[in-house]
């Protein structure tokens, strides 16, 4: 008898948990006057289900980002936006208390935050001030 692998995804608790921690992290970039204004449409609905496909599909879940997007080329999606360090520890400070909101066991928590982290690291494109 073999065994499908059993994805991240499905260990942390599949769409619910992706679900709630890009609700979370959204309301709070809904108030933050640094990363609220790098969303251009009035409403943050569009931004949320973007990152909660992205997030959903990266972690093994299904794979509607890329059929609806195609490739993800994060650095490039994010080039017109002016990412700095400010701006990447905004992000991460809001990504961080949603994570924290969801109360997953440590090494889940661990998992997602790393590479949250390494994200973050990684869309930065400036280190001027912001015009």
């Amino acid at each position: 008898m073999t065994t499908e692998p059993v994805s991240f995804y499905d260990e942390v608790g599949g769409a619910d948990v992706f679900d709630r921690l890009v609700a979370g992290f959204y309301r709070r970039v809904a108030d933050d006057d640094v990363l609220r204004p790098m969303y251009p449409e009035e409403d943050l609905g569009p931004a949320a289900e973007r990152l909660r496909m992205f997030l959903v599909q990266y972690w093994g879940g299904p794979i509607d980002y890329s059929a609806q997007r195609g490739h993800p080329r994060l650095r490039m999606r994010h080039a017109a936006f002016h990412v700095d360090p400010d701006a990447r520890d905004r992000w991460l400070a809001h990504m961080r208390a949603s994570l924290d909101d969801l109360g997953l066991p440590p090494l889940h928590d661990a998992t997602l935050w790393d590479y949250l982290q390494r994200a973050a690291y990684a869309m930065v494109n400036t280190f001027e001030p912001r015009p």
